[in-house]
């Protein structure tokens, strides 16, 4: 270690292992309190130290209690101040997010990530860490007929991988196919068999949903993915979102989606078999993909904020609405 970490280490350990104050640190060492303050603050960023509060009371607060109850799942319910915007609603969840994923890789790890608006935002907050032998992996495909999507979903992988000192696996494919042979073909293809056998591996996937409105646009609705006209149909289906571009409804089915045959991203039931599914969501245009989501068991765990999970109650409350010429009622 360089002189420089032996004194950022000396710091925080004083502070934080030895409740020693930092005029006190400042004294010992020699050095001014605003440089203890600085120090303090960089061994926060660069990962040497990890802050976590505890649920309070019985080991969750009443909203987390409520949804797992409700949806089996492990519920982080972010505290956001009244008259937040989508914007901070979603900063604040994913600086949370980006602590919790960077605690839970551990070396050996291999970590699927979807892309779009919340992972950008999340990946922004993870903590650099050396987790040897790790890896990270896109779950589902980027490219479209208006921009390749390399740039934006490759970004958020890179700088996932490079925060981890993990190798990294791209997925280089289109969001969806125009057929669903085509789709068939390229899953023989060896270099695409490569990527899908380390998706196989994971050890944990995060994950947003998206939605077709809101203040924040889903990346997969506002990028070129699909024609207004596509997603009219879809509406005329009942879809109001996805999980990792599967289309979804608000009751979980997707499985009878045509466009579902030609989208490169895991199905609900694929996702399944990874242990831990960690879903990341901000803002009340999220409330009914995520509906579908959790219906569908895409999570085991869920980090969202305080009102929306608030609305994501209420929502779940009332009847499903119908799906025209589909058999599917209110229940």
């Amino acid at each position: 270690m360089s002189e420089r970490e032996d004194a950022v280490y000396e710091a925080a350990s004083m502070y934080y292992l030895q409740d020693v104050t930092m005029e006190v640190i400042a004294r010992r060492m020699g050095v001014s309190r605003s440089t203890v303050s600085r120090m303090i603050k960089e061994a926060r960023s660069s990962g040497l130290v990890r802050v976590s509060i505890e649920p309070r009371g019985d080991g969750a607060s009443s909203l987390s209690r409520h949804l797992h109850q409700r949806f089996g799942v492990r519920a982080r319910v972010v505290p956001v101040r009244a008259g937040a915007t989508d914007v901070q609603r979603l900063d604040q969840v994913a600086r949370v997010a980006g602590r919790l994923i960077t605690e839970w890789v551990q070396p050996g790890t291999v970590l699927g990530l979807a892309w779009g608006t919340t992972l950008s935002a999340v990946v922004e907050h993870l903590v650099p860490k050396h987790a040897p032998g790790s890896a990270v992996v896109q779950l589902n495909g980027a490219a479209n007929p208006v921009t390749s999507g390399i740039p934006h979903a490759g970004s958020i992988i890179t700088a996932a991988a490079e925060a981890f000192d993990a190798s990294v696996h791209h997925f280089p494919v289109p969001a969806f196919f125009d057929y669903a042979g085509t789709k068939q073909a390229m899953w023989r293809e060896r270099s695409i068999r490569s990527v899908l056998t380390v998706q196989a591996r994971a050890d944990m996937a995060v994950f947003g949903v998206g939605a077709f409105t809101g203040a924040l646009a889903s990346h997969v609705y506002a990028g070129g993915y699909m024609s207004e006209e596509d997603q009219q149909l879809l509406r005329a289906e009942g879809v109001v979102g996805d999980v990792c571009t599967v289309l979804l409804r608000e009751d979980g089915s997707y499985a009878d989606i045509e466009l579902n045959a030609r989208a490169t991203g895991p199905t609900p039931a694929e996702l399944a078999r990874v242990a831990r599914r960690v879903c990341v969501v901000a803002g009340n245009a999220k409330v009914p993909p995520l509906l579908g989501a959790l219906r569908a068991r895409v999570a085991t765990d869920l980090i969202i904020d305080e009102g929306t999970a608030r609305t994501l109650l209420d929502r779940a409350r009332l009847p499903i609405p119908a799906v025209p010429g589909s058999g599917r009622g209110e229940r």
